[in-house]
């Protein structure tokens, strides 16, 4: 069961200003497997479900980083007129479904897409929604929503200064290419592994992305000559 996995907390939402209820997952997850863009299976659980809060009473949907850091007055400008306006309403459930779990994503993405908000955030809740179909066995929306994640990447990779949170640009390189090979474009894959590859202070600063860099190309390969 999901709720055992799972506990609640109280929050303030910062778009209607009141309290929702969030459902957050507990620390002790066992790992089964990761996969080579960085989705990691749990045993009988799949806490991407749960990373995209929404307040059950404007509807505003985002991860927890946004709901607990300023968000920008211009920003909020902008969701208020939509959210407080529309009555959305979003019941809270506890353990979420398929549907529940897609719909909190698709609203965060929506929202970002109203307020503008950077390609690595947009990236970001794209990849993840791709997790959430392949575990369901959906191909066709998984490749959909990587599709749109490796755009969000590349957007970022131009556009923003790095690294975000945990990520450095060469992660996100990786990230793109590990994308691309699960899409079938190999010849994508190919050019941004060989940027990570042929990059000596790749190799001397980031040794695990270079390794991982190096395995890819090696199961590429590997899989041309079957």
């Amino acid at each position: 069961m999901a709720v055992e996995k799972t506990f609640i907390v109280e929050k303030t939402c910062p778009v209607c200003e009141k309290e929702f209820r969030v459902v957050k997952t507990r620390s002790r997850l066992v790992v089964l497997k990761r996969d080579d863009d960085a989705c990691v299976h749990y045993e009988n659980f799949n806490p991407y479900y749960y990373t995209v809060w929404v307040c059950e009473h404007c509807g505003f949907a985002a991860d927890e980083t946004t709901f607990t850091t300023k968000i920008p007055d211009r920003h909020l400008t902008i969701l208020r007129a939509v959210l407080l306006t529309k009555n959305i309403k979003v019941p809270f459930v506890e353990e979420r479904t398929l549907g529940d779990a897609t719909t909190a994503f698709r609203l965060a993405l929506k929202f970002q897409e109203l307020i503008h908000g950077k390609a690595s955030k947009r990236a970001k809740y794209a990849h993840q929604l791709a997790w959430i179909f392949r575990e369901a066995g959906d191909q066709t929306q998984e490749n959909e929503f990587l599709a749109k994640a490796a755009k969000f990447y590349e957007e970022a990779l131009m556009r923003e200064s790095f690294p975000i949170g945990e990520l450095t640009d060469n992660a996100v390189v990786y990230l793109v290419a590990a994308i691309y090979n699960r899409l079938g474009n190999r010849k994508k894959a190919t050019s941004y592994l060989s940027k990570l590859i042929s990059d000596q202070g790749v190799r001397e600063r980031e040794p695990r992305i270079y390794d991982k860099a190096r395995d890819l190309w090696g199961d590429m390969r590997a899989a041309r000559k079957r």
